[in-house]
């Protein structure tokens, strides 16, 4: 039984790790990171030297930046230092309109923005700026989370200094060690009214959603889902509406929509595919609104439980550890008990890992669609008591562990085909759109 102090523990570390955010959180970190050392310097630099590890780099190369029409780390580089609000956090470029966007060109064409990758980062989350303008410099660290500044300094005088550790060091943050038996048990004993804060995460990224079906966004996977000819392909199932749905949502994000999205352990992906999955179902299947947000909190709750072994960033998609929640969410609101859930992120390990991370773009799109499908024939047979045995593959009968597996496949057995991921993504010859 968990203890009160437990139960406070929990919703603190919920309420830490999914938080609204306003484009890909990696160039949004890199954009948070400036707008702060700016704020330290006091004046718009007149040079910006930036160094990220892999991870960021290939996490910013491709996608849209909110607001601008554009693509990539320099806009939001010259935005986070010309109008970026760091108390915002993820919402730093919050205030970003056509006037900002021309004036961000100009910085950039002026040469002023230095991005350089550091081979050595002690994370694979790692982001430092050091602005200089009038004879002075400020410097400001962001490691481990995409909002945790770890280093602040104003010309000789260091602000804030803190020990940078590994982002998959995390088990015990807010003071409690998940499982997913825990996972479970808060979802489902907890007051409801301690949990229903998460139906904002609904809202919001319902917002985004219907956002990304009323507009051209990216590949445009979740319209061509709702259009006569996908209905004609996939019929108007419960099962096409949970995909089109979590499409819509990340078409917008990945195209630059200025519309936030409740994220999940720094993804507003992650979010979106915990989210959306067990809405739609929840809604298609006439759950309560108590259901769903049980089952809402199972979902991320489960994420970040990954999350915590994992890291906030590998070489393994997050749609792989996200859509996993959702499925665990979606065979909640079937009835399902936790030994069923459990059979569901079995089958959800067995089918899903090794899928990379090759950066945020608007293709990711189709990698979500990929994981919540997934999710849906994983929960349809955990239901049934059907499941990947321990005799097969990397699958252990004790859950918690073929999570581990699954994890350290992510966070070391894929280092090296992260290595050659980025290398692939900065050496290829590409044809202007």
């Amino acid at each position: 039984m968990l203890s009160v102090e437990e139960r406070k523990s929990i919703i603190a570390l919920i309420k830490d790790q999914v938080v609204p955010a306003i484009g890909c959180t990696e160039p949004i970190a890199v954009a948070l990171c400036v707008a702060k050392a700016r704020e330290l310097l006091g004046v718009v630099p007149e040079s910006i030297d930036i160094q990220l590890s892999a991870n960021i780099l290939k996490n910013a190369m491709g996608v849209g930046i909110p607001g601008t029409g554009m693509i990539g780390l320099p806009i939001a580089v010259a935005l986070g230092a010309l109008i970026g609000r760091p108390e915002l956090e993820l919402e730093v470029l919050h205030d970003c309109n056509k006037a900002a966007v021309e004036r961000g060109k100009q910085y950039i064409d002026e040469g002023r923005i230095h991005i350089s990758l550091k081979e050595d980062a002690p994370d694979k989350l790692y982001i430092r700026v050091v602005c200089k303008a009038d004879g002075h410099e400020a410097e400001a660290v962001i490691s481990t989370h995409h909002t945790n500044f770890v280093y602040l300094r104003k010309d000789d005088d260091v602000l804030e200094q803190h020990e940078v550790s590994s982002s998959c060091e995390n088990d015990d943050e807010h003071g409690v060690q998940l499982t997913l038996r825990k996972v479970y048990d808060f979802a489902t004993t907890t007051d409801i009214e301690d949990l229903q804060f998460i139906l904002e995460a609904k809202r919001m990224n319902e917002a985004a959603a219907a956002d990304g079906l009323r507009e051209n966004f990216g590949h445009e996977l979740g319209k061509t889902m709702c259009s006569p000819l996908g209905k004609g392909i996939m019929g108007d199932s419960i099962f096409s509406k949970i995909l089109s749905v979590t499409s819509c949502a990340c078409d917008a994000r990945m195209a630059g929509a200025m519309v936030p999205v409740m994220s999940n352990s720094g993804s507003g992906n992650q979010g979106i595919c915990t989210t959306m999955p067990v809405v739609v179902f929840a809604e298609e299947n006439h759950n309560t609104e108590e259901e769903t947000a049980r089952a809402l909190i199972i979902s991320n709750l489960t994420a970040i439980y990954i999350k915590q072994h994992l890291g906030a960033l590998s070489a393994l998609c997050g749609c792989v550890v996200a859509s996993t929640g959702s499925s665990c969410g979606i065979t909640y609101l079937m009835g399902g008990s936790y030994e069923q859930i459990s059979f569901a992120v079995k089958n959800m390990i067995a089918n899903l890992t090794g899928m990379i991370c090759d950066g945020a773009k608007p293709s990711c799109a189709l990698k979500l669609t990929t994981g919540v499908g997934t999710a849906v024939m994983s929960a349809m047979l955990a239901i049934q008591n059907r499941h990947v045995t321990s005799v097969e593959g990397i699958i252990d009968d004790d859950v918690d562990q073929s999570i581990r597996n699954l994890t350290e496949i992510g966070r070391r057995g894929m280092d090296e085909t992260d290595r050659y991921v980025l290398d692939i993504m900065t050496h290829k010859t590409t044809k202007a759109q």
